[in-house]
């Protein structure tokens, strides 16, 4: 019988470019006392889930909640191997400045009103997240920002090159990985995730997937029952 390897893929805590409402993609800022608990709950809500592994981007702040993640759940001596494949998104000539202009811009490109219309759209299907990022892409001044393609095949690449090395002991495993708002929407988008997620990715929200036999199953995205549950225990 085929092994299956379970991904539990989280975004970050939350940082303080988040908190100043900054647009943060390749930038990159620690977690604050907030993004710090958060991460802590997390940790706390995966209860006796024992990983096997656990992976994160080459950013701090992926690094950083990686880590308060396992101390929290009891696993401070696991290893947690970065992968380029799994950074945020490049936002280009927009990087740092405020999140507002950007998707702003980008809203007016696409012939919205606003943003509010915009996300409404992408959040009931008449749009989606490659429209805005690839728009972004065609605004950026600086010619850096990444397309939705981009990430997406990096973010893939470093997923599948996960599973089939995890894989190859034959038995069931659980993986952890932490990573970016918008790496994880590229990265699961066209698996399966674009019909599960109804809002945006939180900060320390989950997304759960699994492989077997060389295919992905996206079962959850978004999920913020862990940091709930989480919340509880330790309080």
């Amino acid at each position: 019988m085929a092994s299956t390897i379970t991904f539990y893929i989280a975004r970050h805590g939350k940082t303080l470019m988040n908190t100043l409402d900054k647009v943060q993609g390749w930038c990159d800022s620690p977690l604050t006392e907030e993004g710090i608990k958060v991460a802590e709950y997390l940790g706390k809500g995966f209860g006796d889930l024992h990983f096997d592994a656990a992976y994160c981007s080459d950013l701090r702040r992926t690094r950083q909640t990686a880590r308060i993640v396992l101390e929290s759940k009891g696993q401070p001596n696991l290893s947690v191997t970065e992968k380029y494949g799994f950074r945020e998104a490049c936002f280009g000539s927009y990087e740092a400045g405020y999140n507002q202009k950007m998707w702003r811009d980008a809203a007016l490109y696409m012939h919205y009103t606003g943003i509010e219309e915009m996300y409404n759209d992408i959040f009931s299907g008449r749009a989606s997240h490659s429209d805005t990022l690839d728009t972004i892409n065609k605004l950026d001044t600086m010619g850096l920002a990444e397309s939705f393609v981009q990430v997406e095949e990096r973010a893939q690449a470093a997923l599948k090159e996960i599973a089939i090395h995890e894989s190859v002991e034959g038995r069931d495993k659980n993986i952890l990985i932490i990573a970016h708002g918008m790496s994880i929407i590229c990265l699961l988008h066209n698996l399966g995730g674009k019909d599960l997620l109804t809002g945006a990715l939180d900060n320390a929200a989950v997304c759960k997937v699994t492989y077997s036999e060389g295919n992905f199953t996206v079962h959850a995205m978004g999920d913020m029952s862990y940091v709930v549950r989480g919340k509880e225990l330790i309080w």
